[in-house]
Order: C-alpha cells, then structure tokens, then sequence
C-alpha cells in the first residue's frame, strides 16, 4: 500500500503553490519558514520528484507540481467539505460566501434580511473581494463568480445571464433634455468606470454614430456600485449590467431610457467545490439566490420605459 504524505505536508504544498513564496506561505499557515521548507523537502522526497523550479529568489511549480497540484486541492477540498457537512446538521453553523463588492452591495445585501429571517440558524458570513478565492485556503463555502462559467474542477449553477444598457434617475429625466434615443446621450453626463471603455465599446458595437457625444466628459468610478449610485443621485447615465440594477429599476430609482442592449460578455455563477455542493447550508442558500434571481428576471421593467 502506497504510505501517503501527511496531511500538513499536503498543506505546505497547496499554499506554497498558490503563493510561490515560502515566507507567505509560512504566514499563512503560522509556520516558521524553516518549517515549511522542511515539508516540501519532505514531501519531495517521498514523491521522487521535485514540485518546485527555485529560480533565484522565486518560485516556479514544475511540471510534477502542476500535475499534482489538483489532486491535492480535491482532497483537501474534500476534507473540509466532510468535516463541514457534519458540522451543517447542528444549528448556529457558519456559512462563508465570497462574491465582488459591487455584487455584493447593489444585489446581495439589500435582500439578505428575508433570507436571514427565514434561517436564524445560519451563521452567514460575506467576504467581499474582487479576486477569485481559493476555496482549498481561504476558509470560503460558495462563491458567486463573474465569468464564463469555466471552472471544471468546482460545481457550477448558472445565476445571472445579462444585457448591457444605459440606466438613470427619473428625476433626471423630469428635469433635463430627453433621451429617448441614442443621439439624445450628447446632452447628458456619461458617467464612466475607471478605465472609461466602457461607453465608447458599447456605442461601436452597437453600430451607433459616437459623433456629437462627449464621451471624455463625466466622472469615472473604480468600483461599478459607485457609478450606479452616481446615476440614482441624478448625475448622469450610466452604463450597468442587468443584475446589479435590478432593485433599483424595481424600487423605480432608476429606469432605463432606451431600448437598445447588448448581451453581457459574462454572467454571476454560483461556484463550490465538487465535494461540497450538496451540504444542506450550500443547498439551501443557493435555492435562494436562484429563486430571487428569478424574481428579478421576471420583474425587470421593460426597456424604453420611462415610468416607475
């Protein structure tokens, strides 16, 4: 029988891997570097093969480390996944979803309070980042992701499908020029993000003229939920997805003038390890977020409209 490496050992090398820094990994797993380096020879030598390429002061995985990685991040995954599901039969268990801030501000948290009244017994915890976690180190549950949907190793549930379009405040409109069709933009404040593509890509592939339109003009957030704020206080139109506007256009503070869209790129996906997809707590959150995406979808306004 094949003896396996311990499960520290195994441990050392996930998070070396995905820090390729031994200082950084010994942080997170409070080790001392000495200790960590220690596993990986260790886990090395049991192997055979050398799982790192050490390249000055970096580290490269080699092409046994690239193999193995995966196998270890389901067995891990597996592991936690296990020790959670007994945990889910008792009450006041802990839930920890991961999801970008601007999801999480404009979508999730205005709706959580039903769903924490329904389940007292959820400890539900958000962590709120832009980056993809790491469901092997980073203690996260379930994710809601912003891609193409392609993660084989993980369990993916389609959330969101959505178009791109143009949203601002009624009061906005009741007070300034019209806008009911594109060439109506040049007598408005573009509100932009950050890197200020996105009205001057939507327009182009809309096939729509740009002249006359100022798209220079306007300020640019760096977060999405900033600028649709900015659009709900009146201060321009803003570009968004279907999903983060959702509760505003429903709760009328924000309509979308025209008609014309395009579909989203991406769309949010709802993301666990294999292992864990059918814990009760993963269950039963993910059903909610189904069926309140589907709320949405049916209550959306219609495009063009002007009303509330």
């Amino acid at each position: 029988m094949t003896h396996l490496p311990s499960t520290m050992a195994l441990r050392a090398f996930e998070v070396a891997a995905r820090r390729l820094n031994f200082t950084h990994t010994a942080r997170e797993l409070n080790l001392t570097q000495g200790a960590v380096s220690h596993q990986i020879r260790e886990l090395e030598t049991r192997l055979g093969v050398s799982l790192f390429e050490r390249q000055g002061r970096g580290l490269q995985l080699s092409t046994a480390g690239e193999r193995y990685l995966p196998f270890v991040q389901d067995a891990l995954d597996r592991l936690r996944a296990g020790t959670r599901a007994l945990e889910a039969s008792e009450p006041g268990r802990s839930l920890t979803v991961s999801l970008s801030p601007p999801f999480a501000a404009k979508w999730l948290v205005p709706r959580l309070g039903a769903f924490l009244a329904s389940h007292p017994d959820l400890d539900l915890r958000i962590s709120a980042a832009m980056q993809h976690v790491s469901f092997a180190g980073d203690g996260i549950d379930m994710a809601i992701r912003h891609g193409d949907g392609n993660w084989p190793d993980l369990h993916v549930t389609r959330l969101w499908t959505e178009d791109i379009f143009p949203v601002c405040s009624p009061a906005l409109l009741a007070s300034g020029p019209p806008l009911d069709d594109i060439a109506d933009l040049a007598n408005h404040v573009l509100i932009h993000d950050r890197s200020r593509s996105g009205w001057p890509s939507w327009l182009d592939k809309l096939g729509a003229d740009p002249s006359g339109i100022d798209l220079e003009r306007g300020p640019g957030f760096n977060d999405t939920s900033l600028a649709i704020d900015a659009a709900v206080a009146a201060q321009g139109v803003a570009l968004s997805r279907g999903a983060l506007v959702a509760g505003d256009l429903a709760a009328g503070r924000l309509v979308q003038p025209l008609r014309e869209t395009l579909p989203a790129p991406f769309a949010y996906w709802i993301v666990c390890p294999q292992a864990a997809a059918e814990q009760p707590n993963i269950v039963r959150f993910r059903n909610w977020l189904l069926e309140e995406a589907a709320n949405d979808a049916e209550n959306m306004p219609a495009a063009g409209s002007k009303s509330t």
